[in-house]
Formats: structure tokens, C-alpha cells, sequence
């Protein structure tokens, strides 16, 4: 019964350790996720709009870099360095990546009603 104890206890701390290391430090000011780049990404993004915009898309970088050229080319967004650009880049796809729908498959249509 000690073995057992023992071991549902370290596979139990083992669980909380790993959602520890998973979860991310969110910015009480913007709710951008805490991360190497976030404050470059804070100071030239939230100027024109929320952090709300950013934390509510998902793209890789290519995505991430076609918003920034519309915006340049139609919002009147300023040109950055390409070391600034950069820095933004890398922030947004790491931390707003591309992610899987939430949402359940569709129903096959045998299982749809009548």
C-alpha cells in the first residue's frame, strides 16, 4: 500500500511540475504572454490598437508578417528596423502560433436528422 502511495504521490507532483513548466506568465496590463520580445511588441504595437487584437489572432510568421505590411501599407503604420521587425516576428510566432479549431468535426450525414 506504500509503494502504491509513493507512487501515485510522484506521478501526481510530476503532473503539477509539468503544468507549472506549461503555463505562461501573462502581462496584467496588455495580457500579452510574458516573453522575450513581448515589451517591443508592446511598445510599437498597442500605440494604434488593444493588445486584444494581438492576443485574439493566431498565424506563423508568415501570417504574423502580412498583417504588419497591411497595416504598414494601409493603417499608416510606421516602417520598422529590420532588427525591430524581427524581434516582433519571432515574439508573435512563438507565442500566437497557428493552433487546431476547438470546434468538433461535422456530423457525417448519416448522423444528421431527417
Amino acid at each position: 500500500m506504500k509503494k502504491l502511495t509513493k507512487t501515485v504521490l510522484l506521478l501526481a507532483s510530476s503532473a503539477l511540475l509539468s503544468i507549472n513548466l506549461n503555463a505562461q506568465e501573462i502581462d496584467k496590463e496588455s495580457g500579452l504572454i510574458i516573453a522575450e520580445g513581448m515589451q517591443v511588441v508592446k511598445t510599437n504595437c498597442t500605440v494604434c490598437h488593444s493588445a486584444k487584437f494581438i492576443t485574439l489572432q493566431k498565424g506563423d510568421r508568415d501570417t504574423w508578417l502580412s498583417m504588419i505590411r497591411w497595416m504598414q501599407d494601409t493603417q499608416g503604420l510606421w516602417k520598422f528596423d529590420a532588427k525591430t521587425e524581427d524581434t516582433i516576428l519571432t515574439y508573435l510566432e512563438k507565442n500566437y502560433p497557428p493552433s487546431q479549431s476547438s470546434r468538433r468535426a461535422n456530423l457525417s450525414s448519416d448522423k444528421l436528422p431527417k
